[in-house]
């Protein structure tokens, strides 16, 4: 049986763009005392990562498992557009198992991007009729990275109608001192004011004045230009 990893490894090196990586070594920040410091980028860019995931969907949890373990932030985002693939395809027992298989593996899902793409996704998705009380304890968590999925797990729930937990975790949320923790609640607020206009607001009459200034920012983004002064005069 021909070696799957090895195969798609193959085809990442080929497909490498030097010029590529380094943009994104500077864009992920992956500088020293930056977020992503460490992170190892080779050139790929998504489109061209997400059609080598159609082509290896077939890779078993134990051979995704090393990709989702890599160095290389590249063969991380593979196992996950795989890992995403497959999840929408399982029954119950099946989903359950990859959602498990996250949460054991998550210390590879250590990027805004790697996160942003796959919480919503297996974890969101997983917890939408069950216990979410993962979430908060995540919104607790001292680990940046999941920190992020506690908030960004509740964008499918907020697809859903299902606000408390995205209004909870913000609250929880809103003296953190990360930038990607500012962006990130701000945004999932802004979407809930997408299906709920009046719940984004009672939320932000509430916090507004004392949210950092990004995470107003982003979640009046979409406000009408004389109102969403107001909100960043302090004069609502």
């Amino acid at each position: 049986m021909p070696d799957r990893i090895s195969e798609l490894r193959s085809k990442i090196k080929t497909l490498a763009d030097k010029k590529v990586a380094e943009t994104m070594q500077w864009f992920f920040k992956t500088g020293r005392g930056d977020y992503g410091e460490g992170d190892v980028f080779i050139g790929l860019k998504v489109p061209v990562q997400r059609k080598l995931a159609r082509e290896f969907r077939d890779l078993s949890l134990t051979e995704i498992k090393k990709l989702l373990t890599s160095t290389v932030h590249e063969e991380r985002l593979i196992s996950l557009f795989i890992l995403i693939d497959k999840y929408q395809k399982m029954d119950e027992k099946g989903k359950k198992e990859i959602f498990n298989f996250y949460l054991k593996n998550r210390k590879g899902i250590n990027n805004w991007d790697l996160v942003d793409i796959s919480a919503p996704k297996i974890i969101g998705k997983h917890l939408r009729e069950k216990d979410k009380s993962i979430l908060f304890k995540f919104a607790l968590s001292k680990n940046l990275w999941e920190r992020r999925i506690a908030i960004l797990s509740t964008q499918e729930l907020i697809k859903n109608d299902d606000f408390a937990p995205t209004l909870q975790i913000a609250e929880m949320l809103i003296n953190d001192e990360h930038d990607l923790i500012h962006k990130a609640v701000g945004w999932m607020l802004r979407e809930i004011g997408k299906k709920d206009l009046a719940t984004e607001e009672k939320f932000l009459k509430i916090h507004y004045k004392n949210m950092p200034r990004t995470m107003l920012r982003y979640a009046i983004e979409k406000f009408p230009e004389t109102k969403r002064k107001k909100y960043l005069q302090g004069k609502i």
